[in-house]
């Protein structure tokens, strides 16, 4: 006799729904990958889309290869890491308004950043992707401690990281007002922007980001363990410390490089996570995946909407994910408790 335990059927409907609804998330990268390639100054059909992937002597080789194709694999990794650092800081902290741009991480990394261009002369991501990740380690800490620790409320997080990045971002722009130089070097960066991607810079910031990416997946059972409380997480075998340590890990990889990259981007990681918990629950086993798939959509969708309302200019992603995100923020900020 078979004494094995077998899912109940709501609970495998459950299942199914969720691989349902992953298989449709991937599909809305699908698009707006497509649609990223396809927009800009000169709009591109699907087929010569395709044709400038492919082709070498096709006539959109070289505006996909060399504008458009980085720009989008870098709005991929950076809004993959700016979701996941969002949804792994609302787990720890237990609060539904975590994020790296409210709570002021990447405002530490932007303060690190224009401090090493006003006063070092560096403006080049590999002489400040270090400047960028050290100032993301410092300002996670900082909120963590002042917010009050183990014993933090979500109350306390928010006060302590709109503080912090108030005063950051004040920093930010007198050091900027002294320094003319650092003022070109930085006014798009400043805004959030991806206009200036290219491979280099992708080939520097994806190590730091694939390495986030994997601390935060493995931390993803833990965190399940220690929302029940510490004790009852060092009953089923975790180690509290160890998680929290991973997770400032993750937040400052993921947060570092991605601002490093393209430079303030805020609400991406606050949004999806928020999208996704009705169908994934509060599972970070799929609550990361989610997120790791939507994020990206999110934040490319935003880049190129901003390419088109802003033709034939643009308007910098970092602004159109403001807009977008501002009304949702003030009804999180009603319902949450």
């Amino acid at each position: 006799m078979d004494r094995r335990v077998q899912p109940s059927p709501p609970a495998t409907r459950r299942v199914s729904v969720r691989l349902a609804g992953l298989l449709l998330a991937v599909a809305a990268l699908a698009a707006v990958l497509v649609l990223s390639i396809g927009f800009g100054a000169r709009f591109l059909s699907p087929g010569e889309v395709w044709s400038g992937l492919v082709d070498p002597d096709s006539a959109y080789y070289r505006i996909v290869h060399e504008m458009r194709l980085p720009r989008t694999v870098l709005g991929l990794l950076v809004g993959l890491a700016l979701g996941l650092a969002g949804a792994i800081m609302q787990a720890l902290t237990r609060n539904p308004l975590a994020d790296p741009g409210l709570l002021g991480i990447n405002a530490g990394a932007s303060a690190a950043v224009a401090s090493a261009a006003a006063f070092l002369g560096i403006g080049t991501f590999s002489g400040y992707i270090w400047f960028a990740l050290i100032g993301a380690a410092v300002v996670t800490a900082m909120v963590y401690a002042v917010g009050g620790g183990r014993a933090a409320t979500p109350a306390r997080l928010a006060l302590a990281g709109a503080a912090l990045n108030a005063t950051l971002y004040s920093y930010v722009s007198g050091v900027m007002l002294a320094n003319t130089e650092s003022i070109e070097k930085m006014r798009f960066w400043t805004v959030g922007s991806m206009a200036s991607a290219d491979f280099p810079t992708i080939r520097r910031v994806a190590p730091f980001i694939l390495v986030g990416v994997l601390v935060a997946l493995l931390a993803a059972r833990p965190l399940n363990a220690l929302a029940l409380g510490d004790d009852a997480a060092r009953a089923l075998g975790a180690k509290p410390g160890v998680i929290r340590a991973m997770v400032i890990v993750a937040v400052t990889l993921l947060c570092g490089a991605a601002t490093a990259a393209c430079g303030p981007i805020v609400f991406v990681g606050l949004l999806i996570p928020h999208m996704v918990r009705p169908i994934t629950g509060p599972d970070l086993r799929w609550m990361l995946p989610y997120t790791a798939v939507l994020s990206p959509v999110l934040l490319l969708g935003a880049d190129v909407l901003g390419r088109v309302l802003g033709s034939p200019g643009e308007l910098q992603v970092g602004v159109v994910t403001a807009v977008l995100g501002g009304p949702l923020f003030l009804y999180l900020v009603r319902v949450a408790k």
